[in-house]
């Protein structure tokens, strides 16, 4: 259960503000039977019971809210204006003692026969609402405020924010738009309340287009907004719009605004489908050294792989060797004794390679293969033939090895060694 807000005096308690709410609201105020009920006398609780409550009150601001309560339970007014009256006061306390299912009872006494004065009736659905609202009763809320804004004519941003929430909450995705927007349009000054909940209802409605439009929108109103420009590139991921959200993820990172690994890894990867393999790779690599993003096998393999496109091959045959010692993976030696090779670091590609074939690989002919040159370039002929033979019992690199193979045999009878 969601509580309710404790306050320092009834009228306080009695406005309620705090609770997010229902669905969308068909009202159809009577605007001449509003005004009517506005200029109506005001009606004042008989003398009896007018005593009994300003003696609980006296308990009450004596923060005796137990011995208040036991006061006006002893009252019971024949009078159906004193009745609702203090039943509208138990209701509020009930609320502060958070015993919300005694509250909302007697709160819906208080209001049903609608005869409490306008200001007393009005806040009375309102907190009614509320309370529902706060006690997961959504649909029960939603009548209330329906009930709250035909009573008063009145229009309230803060209303239709909680509606949209509790449209949200009920799954009703669809309708938390038109009261969002209803929210966004009354509002004299903008909160982020309504565009949230807009947020997330076109994120479960997976209308990703309009999701980032309203993120955007977010950024140009809270421009100093930390968690708005992360999260809008981060959106810009659903949409695909690589150069938007690289941009977008770009500021948020020059600022400072980052506060959890995904924000590094989302930049990392927006550099590498923007084809800037480079700076995906040392964005990542600088927020590990920094312990910002953990020193995992998948974030590592990441900075090799963004440094492997970038052709930074012994960085990336270093980070291929690091990842590949989380848990002996036989395809990361591969790779990074394929690389050392490349950079004809010869002695260093052999041992990863047989590294490679110790713990199982599966491509034993490109292995084999890239082992008979790092012999060859080192002149052990011997070993090149004899892993060049083997390469050819692959299929995969059958042909290309048999041609080798003569190659290295004639290099070999050329230098003096006989295979």
């Amino acid at each position: 259960m969601r509580n309710l807000s404790k306050v320092t005096a009834l009228a306080i308690l009695m406005s309620m503000s705090g609770v997010v709410l229902t669905a969308p609201v068909l009202a159809a105020p009577d605007l001449a039977k509003i005004e009517e009920r506005k200029k109506a006398k005001t009606k004042i609780m008989g003398e009896r019971v007018g005593k009994k409550v300003i003696k609980a009150f006296d308990l009450y601001n004596e923060d005796d809210i137990d011995g208040a309560i036991a006061l006006l339970n002893e009252l019971d007014p024949s009078d159906e204006f004193d009745k609702a009256t203090v039943d509208r006061y138990l209701g509020s306390m009930y609320a502060q003692k958070e015993q919300y299912k005694t509250a909302i009872k007697y709160m819906k006494d208080a209001v049903a026969p609608d005869i409490l004065n306008f200001a007393d009736q009005a806040q009375g659905l309102k907190t009614l609402g509320d309370m529902y609202a706060g006690t997961e009763q959504y649909v029960e809320a939603k009548k209330a405020y329906a009930a709250w804004m035909d009573f008063t004519g009145e229009q309230d941003p803060k209303v239709y924010t909680r509606i949209a929430q509790a449209n949200y909450e009920l799954k009703l995705f669809k309708e938390v738009l038109p009261a969002a927007n209803k929210a966004i349009s009354l509002e004299k000054e903008p909160t982020k309340a309504p565009y949230q909940l807009k947020l997330a209802a076109y994120f479960e409605l997976k209308q990703y287009k309009n999701m980032v439009e309203v993120a955007e929108e977010i950024v140009r109103v809270w421009p100093t907004d930390e968690k708005a420009w992360v999260g809008l590139g981060k959106y810009y991921l659903q949409t695909e719009d690589y150069k938007k959200g690289l941009a977008t993820m770009e500021v948020a990172y020059k600022n400072g605004y980052f506060e959890n690994e995904v924000e590094y890894r989302v930049l990392s990867n927006f550099y590498s489908l923007n084809d800037i393999p480079f700076k995906a790779a040392v964005v990542l690599e600088k927020a590990i050294n920094e312990q910002k993003v953990k020193r995992t096998k998948q974030n590592i393999s990441a900075v090799a792989s963004n440094y492997h496109r970038a052709k930074e091959i012994e960085k990336a045959a270093k980070y291929y060797e690091e990842a590949a010692k989380f848990d002996d993976d036989a395809e990361l030696y591969r790779k990074a004794g394929s690389l050392l090779l490349q950079s004809q670091n010869y002695n260093a590609a052999v041992v990863r390679l047989n590294k490679a074939l110790e713990l199982g690989s599966d491509k034993k002919g490109t292995i084999y293969s890239d082992l008979a040159e790092a012999y060859y370039y080192q002149e052990k002929y011997k070993q090149a033939y004899n892993a060049i033979t083997k390469a050819m019992d692959d299929p995969r690199t059958r042909k290309f090895a048999k041609g080798w193979s003569s190659y290295i045999k004639d290099k070999a009878a050329r230098n003096g060694v006989k295979i």
